[in-house]
């Protein structure tokens, strides 16, 4: 009565493990009703396009693949995440266009179907459920960079942000050019200079 069946339905399925208990929480059926809001308010901002914009499309795509995965696996809760982490992308470039608004109701759909239907026929005039399920690149769902930390004698010193295909040797003389880890082996021995791919870089120096 006071929040709506959406809000609810998207809080049951966004509290925990679908296969675990979790304790009921006000605050968290709050953050529920904001996402609702701002879904809501995602016709504000809504422009025209038939294809996803270049700022949101690796997002887009990432999203569909987490939701798509997680819905089969019954993680329903990682799924709702990733819609906010989504929506949030969407507020900060400002606009989302048909195209974007059209996918993001259809990932929304399993979750809150009443307001993903109401949004979608007041934007297409066509009725949503009967649409087929978003499709995704995975070329597209590929981060191009990554972050990995850099450690001295096993001790966090720096995190990096690289290319994901960057080579050992570039990697290394990035992390030893970080002001951190040149204070760590300032005056030292460097023995080892380990590097696991997309992970960590680990200096041994005495």
């Amino acid at each position: 009565a006071e929040y709506g069946a959406d809000v609810l339905r998207l809080y049951v399925l966004f509290m925990g493990d679908y296969e675990k208990a979790a304790p009921w929480s006000e605050s968290s059926i709050k953050g529920c009703k904001r996402f609702v809001d701002r879904v809501w308010s995602l016709t504000d901002m809504l422009t025209e396009g038939t294809e996803y914009t270049e700022g949101l499309r690796s997002n887009f795509h990432k999203t569909i693949k987490k939701v798509t995965e997680d819905i089969e696996a019954m993680k329903f809760n990682t799924a709702i995440a990733a819609l906010m982490t989504l929506i949030n992308d969407i507020y900060n470039a400002g606009s989302i266009n048909k195209a974007e608004l059209g996918t993001f109701c259809t990932l929304l759909y399993p979750f809150a179907p009443h307001i993903s239907e109401e949004i979608y026929n007041s934007v297409f005039g066509t009725v949503l459920s009967e649409q087929g399920w978003v499709s995704y690149d995975e070329a597209l769902c590929k981060d191009d960079t990554i972050e990995i930390v850099v450690q001295v004698n096993g001790k966090l010193k720096a995190k990096l942000n690289i290319a994901v295909d960057a080579d050992k040797d570039s990697v290394i003389a990035l992390a030893l050019a970080d002001e951190k880890v040149k204070e760590a082996t300032d005056g030292k021995n460097i023995l080892k200079q380990i590097y696991v791919p997309n992970k960590l870089v680990n200096i041994v120096a005495k």
